[in-house]
């Protein structure tokens, strides 16, 4: 007799409670498989995507930190513009951006940075620069400040506000028709999320193709997990703390990427963890609009993890 949540799921309080589009036995079988076949190529992935294994959070910070770095340099040396989609999540590589970029002298005057998301209310309006759980808050303190003479210009910095998300989609495409190289940073959510783009929002659209076009949201509705992976990861456990809507960048962004540079490190310490599910579904349940980052594999860059997000996903009581 097999007890668990996908059993008992009638008649419980989760019953309508995850995305209508969701195949739970697929996420579960997507979970299912061993550590170690965890880097087998899948039918559907980019032929230049590929995945890093790291053995400690130390390696994952740095070897991603360098991949962007280098990836900065190599624009300057080539003397391209760059377009960079940030996240806030992953944190931990941008001090070795910063550390490598100064121990090679290279400045950022070619890059363009574009934070993928930002909190808000229902409406669009966004917490104040100056608050500590504001993204923009978070980017100045960790990258932008931090590289001195070295550091994007400011008028080369663009935040996800009610103003500046709705400008995205032509500035980038305006630096794209001037050579730009588009490169999308990004971690993985708890909901399958790419910056705050949820899967709930699938059901409004009649197909995929529809769905890929969307460049952006203001006062994006989040799913609860999502506060709650959130509560988690950056406010201290306190729930109260998170705002229910964020504004974010869409696939009509994401999915056109030149190259992707991804992050899980999602491990809580003592055996627990939060992003497991997340790295498998991503990397074996196929590009599909109800799950986000499914499509992500099928672009080329790569996408870096914590050996230990492998598994195997099994009960373990911490």
């Amino acid at each position: 007799m097999k007890i668990d949540l996908i059993t008992t799921l009638k008649g419980s309080l989760l019953e309508k409670f995850f995305p209508k589009g969701w195949d739970l036995k697929k996420i579960d079988r997507c979970c299912s498989n061993t550590p170690q076949s965890i880097t087998k190529r899948q039918s559907w992935w980019d032929e230049d995507f590929q995945l890093v294994s790291c053995n400690t959070l130390e390696e994952f910070e740095t070897l991603m930190g360098h991949e962007i770095a280098h990836t900065i340099k190599t624009a300057k040396d080539n003397d391209e513009k760059l377009i960079l989609i940030l996240p806030v999540g992953p944190m931990g590589m941008y001090k070795w951006i910063v550390y490598f970029l100064k121990e090679w002298n290279v400045d950022c005057k070619h890059v363009y940075g574009f934070n993928m998301d930002e909190w808000s209310d229902s409406k669009g309006n966004t917490l104040p620069p100056s608050d500590p759980g504001a993204f923009q808050n978070a980017m100045e303190q960790a990258f932008y400040n931090p590289l001195g003479r070295l550091t994007i210009p400011k008028n080369q910095r663009n935040f996800a506000t009610k103003k500046l998300l709705p400008a995205y989609p032509d500035k980038i495409n305006k630096l794209k028709s001037e050579g730009a190289k588009l490169v999308v940073i990004f971690g993985i959510g708890r909901m399958f999320h790419i910056a705050f783009w949820e899967p709930h929002f699938a059901g409004e659209f009649s197909g995929v193709e529809q769905w890929k076009k969307q460049n952006y949201r203001l006062g994006a509705k989040l799913h609860p997990l999502t506060i709650e992976q959130n509560a988690i990861t950056s406010f201290k456990s306190r729930t109260t703390l998170v705002p229910c809507y964020a504004n974010t960048i869409g696939p009509g962004i994401f999915l056109k990427a030149d190259k992707i540079i991804g992050g899980c490190d999602g491990s809580l310490g003592r055996g627990m963890m939060w992003q497991g599910m997340s790295l498998w579904v991503t990397l074996r349940y196929g590009p599909n609009m109800w799950v986000p980052s499914s499509f992500m594999p099928t672009l080329p860059g790569k996408l870096f993890f914590l050996k230990e997000l492998a598994g195997p996903l099994v009960a373990e009581c911490n």
